[in-house]
């Protein structure tokens, strides 16, 4: 018989194994790349050390001179902040008496509400990944013309229907409105909300409660003044490698990359992420001089196309016309420990949603990514398609 402590005991014990899988392996393939690791966690921070440059203790001499005066490695501090990152499912006890009397319907319940986790997470870890840690999805632009008012988005890559998003105006630190996104016009980039939402020119869009909370993603390496508290204009090695294409990708642009990571920064190059339009340059220059486009297949069972036995991933998230061109070795996702679910004081996991015949089970993971070698990582802009 199916009941209340059931179903905990079968999330604890059966499905937070497979959850904690599933959400660290299957959802991005770049994530699948990235060690995970609890070293460097201080109570609610990340202190590590990246060591540069290289150790000043050698040199040549005389046979009975003096040895080289020892000079050891160079470091800066990282410091950032554990992110809190958030998963629920939700059962209504009516569900659960349903299936009170059949374990095969209360399993395939619970695999639903399995999947649904698994494709949220799969959509918020992959934008997370490839942002800079504010959490912005995109910025309005509202144009009058004739009489007629035109509210468009800049990007609509990190839109998705059904997601809630709050709304701050430009440079504030309140949010003017909360919403949910009902509907998505990916080709005009417009966006209709479920209700009545008023914009102005210049507002900006967020996760719901997320603005200047998600993890220091990929986007952070190449934007801001500074990135895990030090400042990247006083110390050039924070700065990774940037190049404008302004036109067709081709191979000779990556392998310039390539190179430039490997003989300046002690870099290689094991992961190529790019947008679409980006990825259809690459196939079209393959394309065009009548060669094979490898493919290959990763762990976690994502298939993709390869350059030089190098990865090249098509990803949602990476801001339109780019590539980026990763150490993956050079990232390490500091966690204070693995996916939980969130346990009340007698240790239970599903909680009565206050005034609802329903019960949530919460997942819970603090953790952020950290860069050891920012320099030993590229990207490339401005690609276009002919």
């Amino acid at each position: 018989m199916v009941t209340l402590q059931n179903a905990e005991n079968a999330l604890k014990t059966v499905y937070l194994g497979t959850m904690t899988d599933l959400l660290n392996t299957r959802v991005n393939p770049l994530l699948s790349k990235i060690e995970q690791t609890t070293a460097d966690v201080w109570g609610k921070e990340i202190r590590t050390a990246a060591r540069f440059g290289i150790n000043g203790g050698v040199g040549a001499g005389d046979e009975d001179g003096d040895l080289p005066a020892p000079n050891g490695n160079n470091y800066l501090q990282f410091v950032t902040t554990l992110k809190n990152l958030y998963g629920q499912i939700e059962i209504s006890d009516k569900a659960i008496r349903a299936s009170k009397d059949g374990s095969g319907a209360f399993t395939d319940l619970l695999n639903a509400e399995l999947e649904g986790l698994l494709t949220a997470s799969k959509f918020n870890l992959g934008r997370m990944l490839y942002g800079d840690g504010s959490g912005l999805l995109a910025t309005f632009s509202v144009k009058t013309e004739g009489g007629k008012t035109e509210t468009t988005c800049d990007t609509v890559r990190n839109l998705i229907e059904g997601l809630v998003v709050d709304i701050y105006a430009d440079g504030a630190t309140s949010k003017k409105a909360t919403a949910r996104i009902k509907y998505v016009d990916r080709a005009a980039k417009k966006v209709t909300f479920d209700g009545s939402v008023t914009i102005a020119d210049g507002d900006k869009m967020y996760v719901q409660g997320s603005k200047d909370k998600e993890i220091t993603g990929i986007g952070a390496l190449f934007n801001g003044d500074s990135i895990y508290g030090v400042n990247k204009s006083a110390h050039p090695f924070l700065t990774p490698y940037s190049k404008n294409i302004g036109g067709d990708i081709d191979e000779i642009a990556i392998q310039e990359a390539i190179d430039a990571l490997e003989n300046e920064a002690g870099s290689t190059v094991d992961f190529i992420a790019c947008s679409q339009d980006a990825k259809y340059s690459y196939i079209d220059c393959m394309m065009s001089y009548k060669r094979n486009i490898d493919v290959m297949e990763l762990e976690g069972g994502f298939k993709t196309l390869a350059y030089n036995g190098i990865p090249l991933v098509y990803d949602r998230f990476v801001p339109e016309g780019s590539m980026y061109l990763l150490n993956t070795k050079a990232f390490k996702l500091h966690q204070l420990c693995d996916w939980r679910f969130l346990e009340t004081e007698n240790g239970k996991i599903l909680r009565q949603n206050q005034g609802k015949p329903t019960y949530t089970a919460t997942l819970v993971k603090y953790c952020d990514l950290i860069c050891q070698k920012p320099n030993g990582q590229a990207v490339l802009t401005g690609i276009t398609r002919k």
